[in-house]
Parts: C-alpha cells; structure tokens; sequence
C-alpha cells in the first residue's frame, strides 16, 4: 500500500483535505482517534493509566476525565513519560491492526498531528502539510471552537512552526482561502501523484525515458534530497555506511536535468540486494539488469545496483556503490570539487548544455550521458590533484 502521512498545524484545515481525500477512495486512519480508543472505558490502556496516575483521573461515568490526566501526566517530564510509555506502544498496536486490514492496491492517508515533532515523516511514502496563516488559524479557531483567543494562540506556539513542517513537506497544500478552496489542489494530489505512485510501487513500474532537459538551478533541491536521504538512512540502517546527495543537484548554481541522484554506500553489493526489496516497497523501486560505473585507469566496469523513485512527483535516482570500487568516492570529490571551484562547475555547465541540445530528440538521456562521460572522465584527474593539494577526504 501507499502510506500517506498528514499533518498540519492545528486550524489549518486538516480535516477538509482528509474528507475529499477519503472520496477519492483514501483509507484514513486517524491518530487522534486512536488516542482516545485506547483508552476507552475497558479497556487496558485505561487499566493502566488509572493504575499509574490513580483513580481521581476518571470521569463520574467511569471514563477518562483527560483534564485530570493532563494535569497530572504533563505536571513533570518523568511523568510525560511514564504516560507516553503506555500510550505509544497501544497507539501504535492499533495503527498497526488497521494498516494491516488495508488492500494492497490502497492509498493510506495516516493523520498524525505530530507527525513533525515526533519525527515520523521518513516512515511514509510522502508527506503532506496543510498549512494557513496564523491569523487565519486563530480566527478559525475562535469562531469555530468557540476557543479563547490567548487559548488558540497558546497551542499554535506549542506546536512545530512552519520551517519544521516545511523541512518535512513533500507536498505544501495552502489552505488560507474561503472553505473549499484547496479542492481542486487536492483532486490533483490524488490522481496526478497519489494513485500513480501506488501504482508504480505496487506495479513496479519503471519511470519513462525522456530526452535531457535542463533546468536551473533550484534553491530547493537540498531540501528535497534531504526528504529522500532520510527515508533512505531509515530503510537501510545498520547495513548502510553512509547516504548522499551527489550529482549536479547537489552543486548550488549548476544547472541540471530536474532528477535527484542520491548515493548509498556498502561494503558489499550483497549488503545492497538484500535491502533491495525494502528500498523497492518504500517507493525506491530497483531497476532490472546490470549496471555499472565506467572503470577510471583501465580495467572491468564497476559494478553497482540502481533504484529509481516511484514518485511521479519527484524524480530521483539512487545509486548503490559499495567500497568495493572507487566509484562511491570519486561521486562525492566530483561534487565536492564543483562546488569548491566555480570556473569548473560552469565549463561543465556548458558542455552540459551543449550536450542536452544535440540529444534533444533522442527520447532518453542515454546517448547524453555516454558523451558526457569524457569530459567527466577527464574532470575526475583534475579533481583528484585538488583533494590532494587541500587535503579533501571523503
């Protein structure tokens, strides 16, 4: 399945986007919802909260009386924690019961309202924010709670802020017009990115060739690599030496096709197939047949393993060298140089232009790339003679 996480400062309008999204066919499993079952009167999680906060935190009707319960479980940290420690592993019991009973052709929409502050975004195929001013979300809440104002400023201020939520956003949806005005966003969400990404994942369903195009640089790309790389370092942990941002992305001012390239490194490329089908369920779907680096000073080729983004959204590329080769290092010195040395970063940004105009009709960047590869071939010498004349070491 696809897992959706959404999230939202408080006010903006989660919800609104969560019932079109529900139309659509979404399945929405609701944290906050889930929060409240587990402790529904019999239940254990009730058991245990009455156990450790004592008895004054029920209601007359024998259910949870949660101002009680807040005044004691948010009195200290250690209690904060003692609460969290029986909450969370219930919450997430549940989540798991419900997750488990979707098909596997579906689209999870997971509302989790802090998806941010807890750190959950790499666990999710994509993430989406809904996001509207704070004026906005103030007044929303005074006059559609009935919340006191220095109330509703309160839990804004308590909540993740907006570069947080940001730093985490796979996608942005503005939702400070009248009501209903974020629908059509929201309709395309669905069947331009969320129906085909499933069906890529689940299809593994390659990305269609197409001819080199350059675009410019994007101030953005860091941020977008950053998303990608910590789903990566999550999905491949403990097996993993490192994860990069590599390629023309990663060189601020360089133009370049408008594709991530991202690199993980192992010791060994069977470390590299045995995450191969993890990488390809969580949306970095491995790519069929053999691939190689060219081989620097004579020899074979140098083997590696290729994963292609499922998300129609973001295109990336991940490329899995193990240190079996050189080829690992010379991709982070390659960019490392470029960024270290503008007059070579815009050489390569002109014969990368050249080369993008004569493959223009080819239909896939193969023949561009071929050609490329001896300017950058010749590039890598030069670079070499730079770490070694300022000490650079991967």
């Amino acid at each position: 399945m696809l897992r959706v996480g959404l999230s939202g400062g408080i006010g903006a309008g989660k919800s609104t986007v969560a019932a079109r999204l529900v139309e659509h066919g979404a399945v929405h499993i609701d944290a906050d919802v889930i929060a409240r079952e587990v402790v529904e009167p019999g239940t254990e999680g009730l058991a245990k909260v009455v156990e450790a906060f004592g008895a004054d935190v029920l209601a007359a009707d024998g259910g949870l009386n949660r101002p009680a319960l807040a005044a004691k479980a948010f009195a200290d940290e250690d209690s904060r924690r003692r609460l969290n420690g029986i909450l969370h592993p219930l919450i997430g019991a549940r989540t798991a019961e419900r997750m488990a009973a979707v098909p596997p052709d579906g689209i999870v929409l997971h509302d989790v309202p802090l998806l941010v502050e807890g750190g959950y975004a790499p666990n999710y195929h994509l993430v989406v924010i809904v996001d509207a001013p704070v004026e906005t979300r103030v007044r929303r809440l005074v006059e559609q709670r009935g919340m006191p104002e220095e109330d509703a400023r309160a839990r804004i201020r308590a909540q993740a802020a907006d570069e947080q939520r940001r730093a985490v956003a796979d996608v942005w949806l503005d939702n400070s017009g009248p009501a209903g005005a974020v629908l059509p966003e929201v309709d395309r969400l669905w069947t331009e990115r969320l129906v085909p990404f499933e069906e890529n994942v689940r299809l593994r369903r390659p990305r269609p060739p197409r001819a080199p195009e350059l675009v410019p640089y994007d101030r953005t790309w860091p941020a977008q690599a950053a998303r990608a790389l910590a789903r990566l370092r999550l999905l491949t942990a403990g097996r993993a030496l490192r994860v990069d941002h590599i390629g023309s992305t990663s060189v601020p001012g360089l133009p370049a096709k408008d594709v991530l390239d991202l690199q993980v490194t192992v010791s060994t490329l069977e470390q590299a197939d045995e995450f191969a089908d993890v990488l390809s369920e969580a949306g970095f779907l491995r790519a069929e047949g053999e691939w190689w680096d060219d081989p620097q000073g004579g020899g074979g080729p140098w083997p590696k393993r290729f994963h292609y983004g499922a998300d129609p959204g973001r295109p990336v590329n991940v490329h899995v060298r193990s240190t079996g080769t050189p080829a690992w290092r010379l991709a982070l010195l390659f960019a490392a140089w470029l960024r270290a040395n503008p007059a070579e970063r815009d050489a390569y940004a002109e014969v990368k232009a050249k080369l993008a105009q004569a493959h223009a009709q080819d239909g896939s960047v193969d023949g561009y790339a071929e050609e490329k590869q001896g300017w950058v071939n010749a590039a890598f010498t030069r670079a070499e003679e730079w770490a070694e004349r300022t000490g650079w070491s991967a």
